[in-house]
């Protein structure tokens, strides 16, 4: 696990789409665009906030970023992992990642935005101690979304 830096965007972009494809039908083609960012759009991201990478050997397998936003709030944003490495831990590892961040930076509060689609991230979240909110957003372009959130020490 590392932070991502200039040079990477391409294979983070590249985990995104190829995690996000099997959900593509589900997704209204904006709604996918916006899940699936460019490289340019993850070096914008990389300017907003840490984006950490899952690697094995030297393949990018999983994702994950971070927004701080007001109140003590760090909102998270593209977590994905790649179906080949599923089941070894990464989506926990990448979470205990981005609590320690939170932690470091006086965060109360976890954030994150699902589609109701994503079965096994639901699970993965509410596994890790995240509820859902009556909070929105309610959709990314078209494709429904609810929030979740875990308080944090």
């Amino acid at each position: 696990m590392r932070r991502a830096r200039r040079g990477d965007e391409l294979a983070i972009s590249a985990v995104l789409l190829e995690a996000f494809r099997e959900y593509k039908p589900q997704y209204t083609p904006a709604g996918f665009a916006a899940t699936t960012p460019s490289p340019t759009e993850i070096l914008r991201r990389m300017k907003e906030g840490p984006v950490w990478m899952a690697v094995i050997e030297r393949d990018v397998v999983g994702t994950v970023s971070g927004i701080l936003r007001e109140d003590n709030v760090l909102y998270i944003r593209g977590m994905a992992v790649l179906p080949k490495a599923r089941g070894f831990r990464i989506g926990n590892i990448l979470f205990e990642m981005i609590e320690d961040y939170a932690k470091k930076h006086d965060c109360k509060k976890l954030v994150l935005s699902t589609t109701p689609f994503l079965d096994r991230a639901i699970r993965l979240y509410q596994k890790l101690g995240f509820v859902r909110t009556d909070e929105g957003p309610r959709d990314l372009y078209g494709t429904p979304l609810f929030t979740m959130q875990k308080l944090i020490n």
